[in-house]
């Protein structure tokens, strides 16, 4: 999985003072917890862009002034409820032997015939929570829906890996296809209705756009 770099400075004084200054000066204060004992560091507002402001995932290298690196990933994070600034962000360290859980977008590829016959596209689960060894945590989850129909749902189960363990019910629907009222049912039906048309003479209409709520 691809990584950000934070660059931060440990904090030697944690107290309500001097964490309105840190605040007030555009840096966040945050905590890294998992190693021996919470770490407490803060890092410029701005570095966080491409951690948070994001739809993938990644990992953090902690990069402290004194030399110091921390693999790390996002645990919990805190917004103003006004200006939606970032107050606070919590992280866990990295070890190369210990599973952590992430949530890890999902990638549709191939085109659907579903939704070429006028059904409507669902994207159930965008992100699934997934717990793996560091090493084998994926930048993304890639769905195939080059064959899915008007009324065919691919769910969790479909999705099992030996790499990682996918923390939802095996019966969640991740994403489906359903009937809208000018769809045609029956992809078979469609073929023959064209094969009709096209020994007419007649000229067959495109078929309708892909999309996706």
């Amino acid at each position: 999985m691809k990584s950000v770099t934070i660059k931060g400075s440990q904090r030697e004084s944690v107290g309500k003072v001097s964490t309105k200054a840190l605040r007030n000066a555009g840096k966040v204060p945050c905590v890294l917890y998992g190693g021996e004992k919470p770490m407490h560091f803060s890092a410029d507002e701005l570095s966080f862009k491409k951690l948070v402001y994001t739809p993938n995932a990644y990992t953090a290298v902690i990069e402290l002034e004194s030399g110091e690196k921390f693999d790390a990933v996002l645990q919990d994070i805190q917004f103003h409820p006004v200006t939606d600034r970032i107050l606070h962000i919590d992280f866990y360290q990295l070890f190369a032997d210990k599973a952590v859980t992430m949530d890890i977008p999902i990638r549709l590829e191939g085109s659907s015939p579903g939704v070429r016959n006028g059904g409507r596209l669902l994207f159930r689960k965008r992100k699934l929570s997934i717990k793996a060894l560091p090493d084998l945590l994926p930048d993304f989850i890639t769905i195939d829906i080059s064959k899915l129909k008007i009324g065919g749902t691919i769910a969790v189960e479909t999705l099992l890996n030996d790499d990682f363990t996918i923390l939802h019910p095996e019966s969640t629907a991740v994403v489906q296809v359903k009937a809208s009222r000018n769809a045609i049912e029956d992809e078979e039906e469609e073929e023959g209705e064209e094969g009709a048309a096209e020994g007419e003479g007649a000229t067959a209409e495109a078929p309708a756009a892909e999309g996706a709520e």
